[in-house]
């Protein structure tokens, strides 16, 4: 995006009535909601953030409780938490921050919140860019795998889940051919706390099917998808793309889940084409 022009990324705090929640932000213009995916942070953005198009303004907020190991931004009330609940953080994070109608790109869990921000606010939605998420529930044994994962982070920590979870987030070009990017990611899993992990996984887990709704999205919607991800197959973008009126997909060759951050270029360019359509 821009070129080979590099946009200034300023980390900020919004103090909103119940919480302080630390975003990053670059260039200036119409709203551009970025979501990330567990278990990172907004850092995840950083790429995008510095190539955001003329006439645009990205803020990425940290999800409640992530990077939340920090005193200053340690997010009270993770215990129960909805995917619903944190759309409703980003709603309130969207209006302090003066985004009131925005575009919001959600990758993996990201996208399960950029849809219920959708479902719950149409109106706030002028754009949506859908990342190697699904609008459905988990499986039985997509659900008996969260609670396994919940059971490695009370028992081992963050670490352990690190281990277990990062070389299953990209595919297997990255994994032979970018293997300092598995170390970046270990680092940015380990910015977290046990409880945030937990809280994020049991959400996720009981997170409702929102498969139903899809037809009534009226806003332009682009789904993008690593052509290796096997956490969320590109079967799932193609089944999503079907069932929302006029929606693009996109493919990454050679990314896995985290495609942003296997092909950034690539990625990039679709942010940059996504943006281009809307009104």
């Amino acid at each position: 995006m821009s070129g080979d022009r590099l946009r200034a990324v300023v980390t900020k705090v919004a103090h909103l009535l119940s919480r302080s929640v630390r975003y990053l932000e670059s260039g200036s213009g119409r709203p551009l909601v970025l979501l990330h995916a567990f278990p990172l942070s907004a850092d995840q953005w950083f790429g995008q953030l510095q190539r955001v198009p003329p006439g645009w303004r990205a803020v990425a907020p940290d999800l409640r409780g992530f990077r939340g190991g920090s005193v200053a931004y340690e997010d009270p009330g993770l215990d129960g938490l909805t995917i619903d609940d944190y759309a409703r953080d980003v709603l309130e994070f969207m209006t302090h921050v003066e985004a009131d109608r925005s575009v919001v790109l959600g990758l993996s869990m990201g996208g399960y919140v950029a849809l219920a921000l959708a479902r719950r606010a149409p109106r706030r939605i002028a754009g949506l860019i859908l990342a190697d998420t699904r609008p459905g529930a988990d499986s039985p044994e997509g659900r008996a795998g969260r609670d396994a994962l919940v059971d490695v982070a009370r028992r081992e920590g963050v670490g352990a889940v690190a281990r277990q979870l990062v070389p299953r987030l990209v595919g297997e070009t990255t994994r032979r051919d970018q293997p300092e990017l598995l170390d970046v990611l270990t680092g940015a899993v380990q910015l977290n706390t046990v409880e945030a992990i937990v809280a994020a996984s049991l959400a996720m887990k009981d997170r409702p099917d929102q498969t139903g709704w899809l037809p009534s999205i009226a806003v332009p919607t682009t789904i993008v998808c690593g052509e290796e991800d096997t956490l969320t197959p590109m079967a799932e973008s193609e089944a999503m793309q079907r069932a929302i009126p006029g929606a693009r997909l996109v493919r990454i060759p050679g990314a896995g889940h985290l495609s942003n951050l296997e092909a950034p270029r690539a990625f990039n360019a679709a942010i940059e084409a996504a943006l281009a359509v809307v009104p």
